[in-house]
């Protein structure tokens, strides 16, 4: 495992070369050389990893992350209230794996290819997934309230206003997209046996249950105490409530902090409801999305039905 200031100095090489590329290159050029930078800065992380969690974004990883966090904490007598970020966890205990969280955006501008089996194949990988119209609805406020600028400009989100019906339609950003990441995976999964799929959905309904599966995964042999105990601290209203109190704290971790302590839904816990993306839509754009997703999406998941 390299030393910390490793990882420490290529984000800040990064972060700043990044800047410079912003202000000083072609904007396509700044935006090339800042995605490589950040696949540059993966990659150290990746061959640095006991093991990976991968997901698109909105597909509760930071939900997983904050399970994840509480159990290892108890279990090896952290500090309450820590968020596993990559390797810190590791090097209070080195009998916690350093976890490698990944939304995959930005390897294959490092490496030059994206082909799953050869990036991931190394260590124990898990695949995190949600139903794509519930994600793709969960990302639109992502996107309205806590997205950084340069995030979109980076990832090609939309730049300007844009109805919450044209974001989850859209294929800069929506669920085509959202789908496209499912279907690379679903191609792969056979070719990497040392892969874990946990879907929202699961995780939802069963939340200690499938905490298990994970860590189990993961080499843990957790007690039904330890996983409970897990379950309850990551609780949709305890995380909720984590999110309240970080609101007015300028060290608090901006994960689990909201854009706008005024605005409900610029919480990073915002609903957290299976199937709640109907909720904006008429019945016209349901059908028609439920449609796309059957027609588009790779059944092997359960969501194309």
């Amino acid at each position: 495992m390299p030393l910390p200031i490793v990882h420490h100095v290529r984000t800040g090489l990064r972060q700043a070369v990044s800047m410079a590329g912003e202000a000083l290159l072609p904007r396509e050029t700044g935006i090339r050389l800042e995605r490589r930078m950040r696949g540059w800065e993966e990659a150290g992380k990746l061959a640095a990893s006991d093991g990976v969690v991968v997901s698109f974004g909105k597909s509760g990883r930071t939900w997983f992350r904050v399970l994840v966090s509480r159990y290892y904490a108890h279990k090896y007598g952290l500090p309450d209230g820590q968020m596993m970020e990559f390797d810190e966890f590791h090097r209070a205990n080195p009998s916690i794996p350093a976890l490698f969280f990944t939304h995959g955006n930005y390897l294959k501008d490092y490496v030059g290819h994206d082909r799953k089996s050869e990036l991931y194949g190394r260590a124990p990988v898990i695949l995190l997934v949600r139903d794509p119209r519930d994600t793709a609805v969960s990302q639109y406020f992502q996107w309205k309230h806590r997205m950084l600028p340069r995030k979109k400009v980076i990832n090609g989100y939309p730049a300007g206003e844009t109805g919450i019906d044209t974001f989850i339609l859209g294929a800069e950003a929506g669920i085509p997209k959202i789908i496209d990441f499912m279907n690379d995976w679903a191609r792969e999964l056979k070719l990497l046996p040392n892969l874990l799929v946990v879907t929202y959905e699961d995780l939802k309904a069963d939340t200690a249950g499938q905490l298990g599966r994970a860590l189990r995964f993961l080499g843990e042999d957790p007690t039904d105490a330890a996983l409970a105990d897990a379950a309850e601290f990551a609780s949709i209203e305890n995380m909720r409530k984590m999110e309240q109190e970080n609101a007015g704290k300028l060290a608090a971790n901006t994960r689990l902090k909201p854009g706008d302590a005024k605005d409900p839904s610029s919480f990073k816990v915002r609903r957290a409801k299976v199937g709640g993306w109907r909720d904006y839509v008429s019945e016209e754009q349901a059908a028609a999305i439920d449609k796309m997703v059957r027609e588009r999406l790779d059944p092997v998941f359960g969501y194309a039905s």
